[in-house]
């Protein structure tokens, strides 16, 4: 038993691969390692280790994915009249902004996570926003952000030294401690081929309704806050 080394071990962990000679020392491993117990289909496995067995559980696990694929396909809200009701209706308010909104079919997970919505009485999008911070490996989604606040105001919270979260202060040191005229703030162009990526740099000063505008928007918008003395592999477009 490699948790215990006491006992002769009697069952071997399907994820982790460790051996365990009872309950209790199961219960220890998974504890201890953080591991669930559930073996990992998608586990790289070197050609000279493949055999029948793997090629049979990669077959399977196809399977799987093709029923749920078909089964998120026949689900009743894919072809509800009000959900595509209310899709066409987002599109077509973002497009009299001046905004390219384009939706992903459903059990994309963007479609999933999206909450964007558009307010009939205040004449006004809530954004689903998601937040990078690639040069500390963090990403923060915030929902209903409304279309007319101002990026400066959206990134107080986060990098701001006096009034942003200290926990998030913490994790976002790097951008606290430069100066606030070294943050840039960029969006990735859509439609671009792979070995293409390039991005808009957009301005904090004003709304991220203006910012959008004349923009393609796949689902929500996406923002990349870097410092200007580290973005060297990200480059933004007409330079």
């Amino acid at each position: 038993c490699e948790t215990c080394s006491q006992e002769e071990a009697k069952y071997r962990c399907p994820r982790c691969m460790k051996y365990s000679c009872s309950l209790l020392c199961v219960k220890k491993h998974k504890l201890a390692l953080s591991c669930n117990g559930v073996r990992d289909k998608t586990a790289f496995i070197s050609v000279n280790e493949f055999t029948d067995l793997n090629l049979l559980s990669d077959y399977r696990f196809l399977e799987d994915v093709g029923r749920t694929a078909d089964a998120a396909a026949r689900h009743p809200t894919v072809h509800s009249p009000t959900t595509k009701k209310l899709l066409y209706s987002l599109r077509n308010k973002a497009r009299r902004c001046d905004i390219d909104l384009r939706t992903l079919p459903v059990g994309f997970t963007k479609r999933r996570e999206n909450s964007t919505t558009f307010n009939f009485m205040e004449k006004k999008f809530y954004w689903h926003l998601k937040l990078v911070f690639p040069h500390c490996h963090a990403e923060y989604t915030l929902k209903g952000v409304p279309d007319d606040k101002t990026l400066a105001d959206i990134l107080k919270p986060y990098i701001d030294p006096v009034e942003s979260d200290p926990v998030v202060c913490q994790r976002l040191k790097i951008y606290t401690l430069s100066p606030q005229s070294d943050v840039r703030i960029l969006m990735k162009i859509e439609n671009r081929k792979q070995n293409s990526v390039r991005y808009n740099e957009l301005d904090a000063s004003r709304s991220l309704l203006d910012n959008l505008k004349g923009k393609v928007i796949i689902e929500y918008p996406t923002l990349f806050v870097v410092l200007k003395t580290l973005k060297n592999d990200m480059v933004v477009l007409g330079k």
